[in-house]
């Protein structure tokens, strides 16, 4: 019956997408309770209908389930460092996008083994110790002998120890909403090497994550895969909050279905949300380089270096080379590539003879192994 509904209500989104808008479409429907499925598995697309729905549909008597899911992505919470976070090297080489999320929590991996799950409602019925009652009953009217529970965390946990689901929330002036992760049948190799950090030294006041023993839900049951779980997910919020809205799905990359969505998604994607929203912080990496022992001491900004120091011995490099390097360094992007360019021209036009010349590429080398 669900997925008939889902049929006739793709027709009449793909109507309502030449003549209207989502939000007139709600308004339209009557309905106090509503289902919305994502048909894009991309990350920002995916946050940027969060956003929009948020900020743009007028849900003081209205409730949004949304449904989604994404290819490979980690996501960073609003207040998180993700250079403390997650392994950045092995999330560039594997071409795995970086997002930060409006809502607060900590940095989760998500690809398409795992099901995004988005309460919207007023803030003044904002309940997240119920929303994940619907998904934990929807999961045991899957599975009825399944052992999951919600913990003081709102984490939802397998056999009392396992982590399946994080839960994380925005609450605005009159609007809120939460929404939680579900491990189905995700990728826990990847999962587990990109969410482990390899730098050392990195001291901030960003929001750490709590590292948890993870499990599929899909390893205890066949029948909880992502397409079912989803299912009996909207299938228990309609019960759980008498709606009998339908579920629609929705491309959330339309802007003429919601004017400004694109925006959105452009901004989450930005360098200066992604990295520039971290929280000061400052690093110390004592380091070896052709024999001499160096200290690098760096504060960074806005995702920007504010200050650099490097502690080197007087004979192994000129102590005005250092404070040049240093100079030329402050301003600079915290990123490998922008590193690289500011070095390259600091060596092109101040460097002179091979010997300076290898012993600054040796300290670049270094500095850009904390990015």
């Amino acid at each position: 019956m669900l997925w008939r509904t889902l049929l006739r209500e793709f027709v009449k989104t793909r109507l309502v997408r030449h003549s209207s808008t989502l939000k007139t479409f709600f308004d339209e429907t009557g309905q106090s309770g509503l289902v919305l499925k994502s048909t894009s598995t991309d990350i920002f697309e995916n946050l940027a209908l969060e956003d929009w729905i948020h900020d743009r549909v007028d849900l003081q008597n209205r409730s949004v389930l949304f449904l989604w899911r994404n290819t490979p992505a980690v996501v960073v919470g609003r207040h998180q460092n993700p250079w403390h976070e997650c392994n950045l090297p092995l999330v560039r080489r594997r071409g795995i996008p970086l997002a930060r999320r409006r809502s607060g929590g900590g940095t989760v991996f998500h690809d398409l083994g795992n099901v995004n799950i988005t309460f919207f409602t007023s803030k003044k019925k904002y309940d997240r110790r119920r929303n994940l009652g619907v998904v934990t009953g929807a999961l045991t009217d899957l599975s009825p002998g399944l052992n999951v529970s919600a913990t003081e965390r709102f984490d939802i946990v397998l056999d009392g120890g396992y982590k399946v689901s994080g839960t994380a929330a925005k609450l605005g002036r009159t609007s809120a909403y939460h929404h939680c992760t579900l491990l189905c049948c995700a990728d826990r190799t990847l999962l587990s090497s990109v969410l482990k950090s390899p730098y050392q030294g990195i001291k901030s006041n960003a929001t750490p994550s709590v590292p948890s023993p993870v499990k599929n839900l899909l390893d205890e049951d066949p029948r909880l895969d992502p397409s079912a779980v989803m299912e009996a997910v909207a299938a228990r919020y309609n019960v759980e909050f008498g709606f009998d809205g339908p579920l629609v799905t929705v491309d959330p990359s339309v802007e003429a279905l919601m004017p400004g969505v694109n925006k959105m998604a452009a901004d989450l994607k930005s360098w200066e949300w992604v990295y520039g929203k971290t929280p000061k912080f400052s690093i110390t990496l004592p380091f070896v380089a052709e024999g001499a022992e160096i200290v690098l001491d760096m504060d960074v900004k806005d995702g920007t270096i504010e200050k650099c120091l490097l502690d080197i011995p007087h004979d192994w490099l000129p102590a005005g080379t250092v404070d040049e390097l240093c100079s030329a360094l402050a301003g600079v992007r915290f990123c490998p590539k922008e590193v690289a360019v500011a070095v390259t021209a600091f060596m092109r036009t101040t460097l002179q003879g091979p010997d300076l010349t290898r012993k600054t590429h040796s300290l670049y080398e270094n500095v850009v192994s904390v990015m």
